[in-house]
């Protein structure tokens, strides 16, 4: 009898491992896989729904088992390497505020259920591994965005939903299509549902309303890919402080010295360009400004021509 109840309990955890991995099965195809009959399955089925498990039957000639969405959380079958990976993962989650909690509770749970091989690597890794600070460039702490406001919004994009929400004291109303992360930010790349324009979002600067629940026919960017998007259009919108530098070289020759991403090249004749570009504090401007190699000139902002007054008297009295 124990042997019995050891065989069924294998049997559909088999069972719930393969809906995971195919979103549909037929009672043939599953009974063909686990070496059982047809009837099998339809009562481990059965089991598995007095459990709390959504497992859906779709009746009809395409009849299949599906499972669905709801209910209790079926078990996480992984692999050997699929653990660990996702173990170490856990432990490194950076970026997102209010999930420091909920992690831990995950770790705790997935350690317990590791077979000893696997929490011993595990543990080794965590014991001999040490993480180093990601932001290395900038003298202004990492945005941290809160994990609802990121499935609030990715809600929204998958259900084709529009999004409102408040930015820089405005209140917008977007068609959103996708999170985009880079260099440890969140953006959003949405199209304005008034004017139709293209606009990439940071997210830690948004604060969402209440859910429209509003649908619109979603219409795609054309011709390029949203990280693209992002990368291209951050250096006008993307930073906490924006500035015009001129630039006594040739447009050409500022461009293949500079990250698209960094900022946009204006030329005005062969011999002067102007570098639209940006940062999150006036101090990473001006180091990144040096870095060009080029002689510049600084109008705007007047925080920033103070610190490169004080940077230039700074290296100066270095070589005196």
């Amino acid at each position: 009898m124990i042997f019995g109840m050891a065989d069924t309990a294998s049997r559909m955890l088999r069972i719930l491992s393969l809906l995971q991995v195919r979103p549909a099965w037929t009672a043939t195809e599953l009974a063909g896989r686990l070496d059982v009959s047809a009837r099998t399955i339809r009562n481990d089925v059965g089991r598995l729904r007095e459990l709390g498990y959504p497992v859906d039957a779709v009746r009809g000639p395409a009849g299949h088992y599906r499972l669905g969405s709801g209910g209790t959380m079926p078990p996480l079958l992984l692999d050997d390497e699929e653990a660990v990976a996702v173990t170490i993962g856990l432990r490194a989650a950076t970026g997102i505020s209010g999930i420091e909690e909920s992690t831990a509770r995950a770790l705790r749970k997935l350690e317990q259920v590791l077979p000893n091989r696997l929490r011993i690597t595990v543990a080794a890794v965590s014991e001999t591994v040490s993480k180093a600070p990601e932001n290395t460039g900038s003298n202004v702490e990492d945005p941290e965005v809160a994990a609802e406001v990121l499935s609030a919004i990715a809600t929204a994009i998958h259900d084709h939903h529009w999004l409102r929400f408040d930015e820089h004291g405005e209140q917008r109303l977007v068609e959103p299509y996708r999170l985009v992360n880079w260099q440890r930010r969140w953006y959003l790349v949405a199209r304005d549902a008034r004017s139709g324009e293209w606009a990439a979002h940071r997210v830690d600067w948004l604060t969402l309303r209440m859910p429209t629940r509003r649908p619109f026919d979603p219409r795609p960017l054309d011709g390029e890919d949203y990280s693209s998007f992002v990368l291209r259009t951050v250096s006008s919108t993307g930073w906490a402080i924006h500035a015009r530098i001129l630039v006594f070289a040739s447009a050409e020759e500022v461009v293949s010295r500079i990250n698209a991403a960094v900022g946009v090249v204006e030329p005005i004749d062969d011999t002067t360009c102007v570098l639209v570009t940006g940062g999150d504090s006036v101090e990473i401007i001006a180091v990144y400004i040096g870095m060009l190699g080029l002689d510049f000139r600084v109008t705007e902002p007047r925080a920033l021509v103070e610190r490169v007054r004080e940077l230039g008297a700074r290296y100066a009295r270095a070589v005196e």
